[in-house]
């Protein structure tokens, strides 16, 4: 199984990405872990995207599409994988076809996670996480016991800044003007699906194993 799935910032990838995983043992591949791993390892791209991160600048596309591809050759990838957060453009999923190809491997699907703005909006200012573990709570599901203080480690429980409301809303402005063009991209292809994402915690899983049933 070879998914990417895309979603707007709090549509809910991981919680979908993690339901995958507990039923398929493929690989959750998201380039923000694919960073900090190269950066950790101190590799030539984790260097180099290192050097641009500090400097406050974008990680340029060359540098995400060369990890992508080393990570796509990993053990783990072959029993299929889940790509998160990537690609987020056209010229992203362009340079992920040339290395499908390359390694002559074929998608099964794109799933959308269609999800309205107010809801993400109402999701992640409600967010809140702790400073010192990384606990996630929430003000209206999921508050902490004691507010301000993590149930788990006795530590600040805070509101990140970019769960603030300003932040979220200009994130999504930013996503929706990348991801059109993406989506009408992978739609072309006929192999694009969407789905609610406020479906519940296993509506990709769902999905997928409908289509596994029906061969496609």
């Amino acid at each position: 199984m070879r998914i990417i799935l895309i979603g707007a910032p709090g549509s809910g990838k991981g919680t979908q990405a993690e339901s995958i995983r507990q039923k398929y043992p493929i690989a959750h591949i998201s380039t923000g872990d694919i960073l900090r791993a190269n950066v950790k390892a101190d590799t030539e791209l984790g260097r180099n995207a290192k050097g641009y991160m500090e400097s406050g600048k974008l990680v340029p596309d060359s540098v995400i599409v060369a990890m992508v591809e080393s990570r796509l050759t990993e053990p783990d990838c072959k029993e299929g994988f889940l790509l998160d957060g990537f690609p987020r453009t056209r010229p992203q999923a362009e340079a992920l076809d040339s290395i499908l190809e390359k390694l002559s491997i074929s998608l099964d699907a794109v799933v959308q996670l269609d999800v309205d703005d107010e809801i993400v909006v109402q999701r992640l200012t409600t967010r809140r996480v702790c400073k010192s573990c990384g606990e996630i709570y929430n003000t209206v599901f999921k508050p902490a016991k004691v507010e301000g203080v993590c149930d788990k480690c006795g530590g600040d429980v805070i509101q990140r800044n970019d769960d603030k409301e300003s932040v979220i809303r200009n994130r999504l402005t930013v996503f929706h003007e990348q991801t059109a063009p993406l989506i009408d991209y992978y739609r072309s292809k006929d192999i694009l699906v969407s789905v609610d994402a406020a479906g519940g915690k296993d509506v990709v899983l769902k999905l997928l194993e409908k289509m596994k049933g029906a061969g496609k």
